[in-house]
This record gives C-alpha cells, sequence and structure tokens, in this order.
C-alpha cells in the first residue's frame, strides 16, 4: 500500500490491484468480502454500503473521472472507546471499492489508530490472489 497526502492534509492509503490479481470478479463480491471482514472483526460494526458512483452521476450537474467505472464505500467503525470529543469526528472508518477498466483501486484514510489501520490494509492486501 501506499500512502499519500491529499489536498495536503488527508493521509489517504491506496491499494492498485490488476483485476487479474483479484478472484473476485465485480464490485459487489468486493464490497460483500469487505463487509464479511467488518462483520466477523471482534470490535468492528458494519454501518452501510454507500454507492457512490449512483449518487454522483444522479445528480444534475456531476463530473466523474471517465476512467472511474464503479465505486462503492464499505462505512463501519471499530469504536471501543470514546475518550474524548474529537475521537468522534474521525469514526466511522470507510473503505473505498473503486472500479478501473483494468484494476481495482482500494482506499481508505488512516485511522487513529494504528493497529486498526493495520487491520485495514491486512484486509485489503489479502484481496490479491
Amino acid at each position: 500500500m501506499k500512502k499519500s497526502i491529499f489536498k495536503d492534509k488527508y493521509p489517504v492509503y491506496t491499494l492498485e490491484l490488476d483485476k487479474s490479481e483479484v478472484k473476485l470478479q465485480n464490485i459487489d463480491d468486493i464490497v460483500d468480502y469487505f463487509k464479511a471482514k467488518v462483520e466477523a472483526h471482534p470490535i468492528a460494526k458494519f454501518i452501510a454500503i454507500f454507492d457512490h458512483y449512483a449518487h454522483t452521476s444522479s445528480l444534475p450537474e456531476h463530473s466523474i473521472a471517465d476512467e472511474i467505472k464503479d465505486v462503492k464505500n464499505v462505512i463501519f467503525c471499530f469504536g471501543k472507546e470514546i475518550p474524548n470529543t474529537k475521537v468522534a469526528a474521525v469514526r466511522p472508518r470507510s473503505v473505498a471499492i473503486c472500479e478501473l477498466q483494468d484494476k481495482w483501486i482500494i482506499e481508505f484514510i488512516e485511522a487513529p489508530n494504528e493497529a486498526l489501520n493495520n487491520v485495514m490494509e491486512e484486509w485489503s492486501k489479502a484481496l490479491a490472489s
């Protein structure tokens, strides 16, 4: 995974996988994969699937890069404590699954908890067959 800074402030982790590297055949299969990972995790709580592509394309004025074929987010929370009010601002988590013609791009914003960030990295990397 590569870490980059988006818009000079958001730490984003990105994994690009050629479609030939992934056994799952479509975006819904990958969404289901991440949903199952969340549901199997001892402290994670699944919240929703957001069809980002459908939402954006339904707007009267929208812009979607030509290479993007589909985008969905798996939304969940790892929260097992609320030590202060600020932690609520960085929750819940979201993993974005982006489909391009020949590759999948998996992205998420860095979690404030390094161990849980590592969990999201492991889930993402395990997609490669």
